[in-house]
């Protein structure tokens, strides 16, 4: 038996509308996991890069405890002052420049910091030359040129040059005042 071709136009409206109701749910129903899809790939990713950040946390405090204190441990830094040696001078006494009638006088002691032995023995044939330079030098300080400390270090400072045009190639790196006496 065959089945009847007609059917009731009552039957067609009721299963239109059976049809449209599952496609309105279906579309729903897409649009909602679609959404629930994107919220679970987010908090996916949000885990993931908080897992990632708790590993290289880890590995860097792993790395500190580890490595950088153990390098600090096993090494001592021995800090050698460099040997110098002093050439002394004999003392030197010299009549101060002076527009007054009273006379001045500055006696000074010093000696030549120089950094190995061969530049200590260097000076002994050339001292002369270095006394020269100083006596020179000296006798047209005043004593207003000798006050306080800035006197004293632009005194040190001009004889260290001296002393270094005197003895050339021989390089004296500081000159030490032993004994400063002005009358």
């Amino acid at each position: 038996m065959a089945k009847n071709a007609v059917k009731d136009p009552e039957e067609d409206e009721a299963d239109f509308e059976a049809d449209a109701e599952q496609e309105v749910d279906g579309v729903e129903g897409e649009e909602g996991d679609e959404e629930a899809a994107k919220k679970g790939k987010l908090k996916l990713i949000i885990i993931g890069a908080a897992a990632l950040l708790v590993i290289l946390a880890g590995a860097g405090a792993a790395y500190f405890l580890l490595f950088a204190g153990n390098a600090k441990e096993g090494v001592e830094e021995v800090i050698v002052a460099p040997e110098t040696f002093f050439y002394e001078l004999p003392v030197m006494t010299v009549n101060l420049s002076s527009e007054e009638d009273s006379e001045q006088f500055l006696k000074l002691s010093v000696a030549l910091e120089v950094a190995d032995e061969e530049m200590a023995a260097a000076i002994e044939p050339r001292i002369n030359r270095v006394l020269d330079a100083f006596q020179v030098y000296l006798r047209e300080l005043r004593r207003s040129d000798l006050e306080g400390s800035a006197g004293i270090y632009r005194l040190k400072e001009e004889l260290r040059r001296r002393v270094n045009l005197a003895l050339y190639p021989v390089e004296v790196d500081s000159i030490l005042f032993k004994e400063i006496l002005v009358q």
